[in-house]
């Protein structure tokens, strides 16, 4: 696809029908931190990740809505905020409480795409028939565990689970196996695999058809457990992983900051309470590293396939972790909370023809932004719904003047914490629900001294011109950061 014909696209100009639309290749990969080499850690293997970073933009700066599963890819497919959608847990299907929103594939497939998915897009078992043209793909002889042993671990347990009465999430839970997993299998042994093979595959028959695709690949590593092939794990010598720097809770925090690491608790071999041991805390570290190399290797073979196909020039691409996560700083493991660990996710841009490549932006941007850029940049119409800003515009402008902050929120219990990140601090108010303009507590971080976010400089004398100025912009709210994208 020309330039001129993607800036007709992205202005609107015109009507292009057709195979003449960009196709638009959508992967999501689950509790990926922005720890791979393309944003700066180069201590991780992640050649695929870091070839599409350098081809099109990667956005070091960017936020999710709420740091869980179901919320933040919620917020993502719909383009709308958590408390617009009504969903802050993981039991809640959007369409409970916005029945008739158009998500970011159903948009696409009422113009004219063939609109299909794979693998983890919605959280869990939740899924949107709205959303695609045809019922999710799914992959045959894959699972998340490949050694007998650990498959017969898990059930036993269930079985003595179900014993005690257990069913639902509970027996879940009581069922778990280790939490990371070393086999010498091929990729495809894994559901990972399996989900990058059929994706190549879909590609194949997609590519033949006049009609353009949306095509959805939702990867499940790097979430609990970290279960990869043995070669990923070869990658990385043990002795040189080092733990975290900060385990520990930042200094002045809200007592509503953190959580409990209750998602890690439940599998084997890791304490129901108390701190990880040094050795297990370097295991995880050791298997997560492996788990995200394993999934650079499946994006590799996705992208291998669009070039393969001559795909590639005609199709954008955009990849997504749904949210960061945390590998023992602030003496906590896993997500939720609104620290940058937890929100902070890396988001990764290719668009045929855009200006600038390689380049990153450090603007502040949101995961509700992700369905308005890529209406823009196909030419679709934008829903009047949407509560995000497209960011087509940094593509070829990465370091142009941008919005002010991006929001994020989490719940704990009758509070809600309420985030806004800018480029160098964030600030974040916590509020009871039922009265939420009544303030329980406030922090304030500041990522130019202290961007590990080790303490919560909110009651310094100094900083409080500063925390005026944040406040009035939380009271603003997201609305509010429009004002710097007029011109």
């Amino acid at each position: 696809m020309n330039r001129l014909l993607l800036t007709l696209l992205a202005l609107g100009t015109g009507f292009v029908s057709g195979k003449e639309r960009p196709n638009v290749l959508f992967i999501a990969v689950d509790d990926l931190r922005p720890e791979i080499n393309c944003f700066g850690a180069a201590h991780v293997k992640s050649p695929n990740l870091d070839s599409l970073a350098a081809g099109g933009t990667a956005f070091l700066n960017a936020h999710c809505q709420q740091a869980v599963c179901s919320p933040s890819r919620t917020s993502l497919m719909t383009g709308l905020r958590p408390d617009s959608t009504k969903v802050w847990d993981l039991n809640t299907h959007f369409r409970d409480h916005v029945p008739d929103v158009i998500t970011i594939s159903q948009h696409f497939k009422n113009n004219g795409y063939h609109s299909a998915s794979m693998g983890k897009i919605y959280h869990g078992g939740f899924d949107d028939d709205l959303s695609w043209s045809e019922k999710a793909l799914r992959p045959t002889g894959a699972s998340r565990y490949a050694l007998p042993e650990n498959n017969r671990l898990m059930a036993r347990k269930r079985k003595a689970a179900k014993a005690r009465g257990l069913r639902g999430k509970a027996l879940s839970r009581a069922s778990r196996g280790p939490a990371v997993e070393c086999a010498e299998v091929p990729d495809e042994t894994y559901t990972d695999g399996a989900v990058a093979a059929l994706a190549v595959k879909t590609l194949g028959e997609l590519g033949k058809r006049e009609q353009p695709f949306f095509l959805a690949v939702g990867f499940a590593n790097p979430h609990l457990p970290f279960n990869s092939p043995k070669k990923y794990w070869d990658l990385y010598d043990p002795a040189k992983i080092e733990l975290a720097p900060n385990p520990f809770p930042p200094k002045n925090a809200a007592r509503y900051a953190l959580s409990n690491s209750g998602e890690i608790r439940v599998y084997e071999g890791i304490p129901r309470k108390g701190p990880l041991s040094d050795e297990t805390a370097r295991e995880l570290r050791h298997g997560y590293y492996a788990a995200v190399s394993f999934i650079d290797a499946c994006v590799g073979r996705v992208l291998d396939a669009l070039d393969r196909l001559e795909l590639a020039e005609e199709t954008i691409v955009v990849l997504w972790g749904d949210h960061g996560w945390k590998l023992g700083e602030h003496a906590a493991w896993c997500k939720h909370s609104n620290v940058h660990l937890d929100t902070n996710a890396p988001l990764i841009f290719r668009a045929p023809g855009q200006g600038t490549t390689g380049t990153p932006c450090t603007a502040p941007v949101e995961f509700v932004d992700i369905y308005p850029t890529l209406c823009e940049l196909a030419g679709l119409s934008l829903p009047s719904h949407l509560e995000g800003d497209s960011v087509a515009p940094l593509l070829d402008q990465p370091g142009r003047p941008w919005k002010r902050a991006a929001f994020t929120q989490y719940p704990r219990g009758s509070t809600m914490g309420y985030s806004l990140t800018t480029g160098d601090h964030r600030y974040t108010v916590w509020v009871e629900k039922a009265s939420p303009h009544k303030v329980l507590a406030t922090e304030l971080y500041d990522h130019t001294k202290d961007p590990r976010e080790n303490e919560n400089v909110v009651g310094r004398p100094e900083y409080a011109p500063l925390v005026k100025t944040l406040h009035k912009l939380h009271e603003e709210g997201w609305k509010g950061t429009r004002k710097a994208l007029r011109h």
